[in-house]
């Protein structure tokens, strides 16, 4: 009779026992999966709704929960495209040097074109494509969010993996390392740091245009999408101020939950690919990640891709073998680029037939007003970036207090800023010509701010140790061992920048509100009047033209100044 009681009583010590391994983060991480399931499952019923031709925008409080999960999915889906954007075309750029001349002017002429510039034609065509539900429209805000987040993730990776120490590339030949242990074991980690830096701005970058994308009015056509941007948009068309701060406060709890459980998490893991010998810098800290190291959940799913990663690797076929094929469809997808760039030339020519020359030299003239304006902002951002960017990269104290606080003055939709600011030059004498100048700077000075403290961050703590120990005062630090070690890193911030610029120059040379017009001349506002009387040709004249510029700027300034770096600067030589 006691063999059964004792054996309940070991079964039920057992469960007791394996119950207190169960920690809460585990629960938690289980609660967040299933909330994730439910939450995709409610996407693509808004996804595959009946289209409604306008949306009416519930300006309660109690929808802002709502619509910041719509937001907050459309934001991280257009990341996920720029991610992979980024690790294809990136590799592909730094990688093959006949592509590269091709993809590198063609991603300058991609980040120069302003949202205003192909707007409209993706939205028509999208909503022409899906006329009977919400796909075409979620897809063009995803793809308008996805233009303000990948081009900087795409120059980062690029550069970094151009920056690569030759030493690191030749432990790869002697190991015999393939393609895959190569960018598994090398490539991602070394490009590691300044990717998740930017991957941070990117997304700062979506929320900027959120306003546009999820608001777009095109004369009689409305094709507003439920959530936070077209909230904020119609709570000030409304004038309702309590609406508006409810969204701008919604908005501050948004990005900080993402800091705290995404962004800094992330920070904090990718410090184990700092590339150095020796020294000790303090460690950076991250609360959530601290969980997630303890969590039994989150260690079997990084076991499990642990396993398929191997897997994946023993079964890639022979080397040589791959190699040809690799070299085949790189081949065949250059054509079709070039076949593709070849059809949309011949496509633009023919519009542009109808702008006459008083127009184009209207435009050239605006373009190079927008150029002093971009460079002007680009050089004032700098000033403060600069030193900012060093103190808190070199800080792990200074990056836990200020990390947060940059993710939510950087992600905050500008544009929401600019009546006041506006209105504030207006008081103080200044023209909006002048006034743009600082109206770019709100949207562009992060990009430089967020890739020099990934420079700060990856500047090795034996090269501090040794500035210590020489008693290097704060300005030759500065000038022999934190500038040269942040350089390349300063002028992919330069490029990504001034690209904002120029997008933001369609927002910043051109406003109306209160019933009152304002209008600075130049190339951004010579597009926004296009777009909106529906002069194509112009249109895309003036798209042609800031691409020129924009890619001219970039071969003749942008790339030498990076070249310099890596010739000169860079720390492994």
């Amino acid at each position: 009779m006691n063999v059964p009681f004792q054996s309940f009583f070991g079964a039920a010590s057992a469960f007791l026992e394996r119950s207190r391994r169960v920690r809460l983060i585990d629960v938690v991480l289980l609660a967040a999966i299933v909330a994730t399931a439910f939450g995709l499952v409610r996407l693509a019923a808004e996804w595959t709704g009946e289209y409604r031709p306008a949306v009416e925008i519930d300006l309660s409080i109690a929808a802002l929960p709502r619509y910041a999960l719509l937001s907050l999915s459309r934001g991280l889906a257009a990341y996920a495209l720029s991610l992979a954007f980024t690790l294809g075309y990136g590799y592909w750029a730094a990688k093959d040097r006949t592509a590269e001349r091709i993809l590198i002017p063609l991603l300058d002429i991609l980040q120069s074109i302003p949202v205003l510039g192909f707007m409209p034609g993706l939205v028509l065509a999208l909503v022409a494509v899906f006329p009977r539900t919400n796909v075409g429209l979620e897809l063009a805000a995803i793809l308008l969010i996805f233009t303000g987040q990948a081009w900087n993730m795409t120059f980062s990776y690029y550069y970094s993996l151009r920056s690569i120490p030759p030493d690191l590339g030749e432990v790869g030949s002697v190991y015999q390392f393939g393609p895959w242990l190569r960018l598994r074991w090398i490539e991602l980690p070394a490009a590691a740091i300044g990717l998740v830096w930017n991957s941070m701005m990117s997304m700062a970058g979506g929320w900027f245009f959120l306003m546009v994308s999820e608001a777009f009015v095109m004369g009689q056509h409305d094709f507003r999408l439920p959530g936070l941007g077209s909230y904020m948009s119609v709570a000030a068309a409304h004038g309702d101020r309590g609406a508006m701060l409810a969204s701008v406060v919604t908005m501050v709890i948004l990005i900080v939950l993402l800091d705290q459980l995404l962004w800094r998490p992330v920070v904090v893991w990718a410090q184990k690919f700092r590339m150095e010998e020796s020294g000790q810098a303090e460690a950076m800290e991250s609360w959530f990640y601290e969980l997630l190291r303890h969590s039994r959940l989150a260690t079997s799913l990084g076991r499990l891709q642990e396993r398929t990663f191997v897997r994946a690797r023993h079964r890639r076929p022979k080397r040589a073998a791959s190699g040809r094929a690799s070299r085949v469809a790189t081949l065949l997808l250059l054509a079709l680029l070039v076949a593709a760039l070849a059809w949309g030339t011949a496509g633009m020519v023919r519009l542009l037939a109808g702008v006459g020359a008083a127009g184009w030299w209207r435009i050239v003239s605006a373009a190079a007003l927008t150029l002093v304006r971009v460079l002007a902002a680009v050089a004032l951002g700098t000033l403060w970036t600069l030193p900012a960017g060093i103190a808190i990269g070199l800080s792990p104290r200074l990056s836990r207090v200020l990390q947060p606080v940059v993710q939510v003055v950087a992600s905050f939709p500008a544009p929401m800023l600019f009546p006041a600011v506006v209105l504030g030059l207006k008081a103080l004498g200044i023209s909006l010509g002048i006034g743009s100048v600082v109206l770019m700077l709100l949207g562009t000075q992060w990009y430089v701010l967020f890739n020099v403290v990934a420079g700060a961050t990856s500047i090795p703590a034996d090269l501090r140790e040794a500035a210590s120990v020489f008693r290097l005062s704060t300005w030759q630090r500065f000038r022999t061992l934190y500038f040269p070690a942040v350089f390349t890193y300063l002028v992919t911030g330069w490029v990504t920048a001034a690209g904002g610029a120029w997008n933001a120059s369609i927002v910043s040379e051109y406003m109306s509100f209160g019933g009152d017009v304002l209008t600075a001349r130049g190339l951004g506002s010579t597009i926004t009047l296009a777009a909106a009387d529906g002069n194509f040709p112009m249109l895309g004249a003036s798209v042609a033209v800031m691409a020129l510029v924009v890619v001219g700027f970039n071969r003749l300034v942008w790339r030498r100044l990076h070249a310099l770096g890596e010739e000169r600067f860079s720390l492994s030589r």
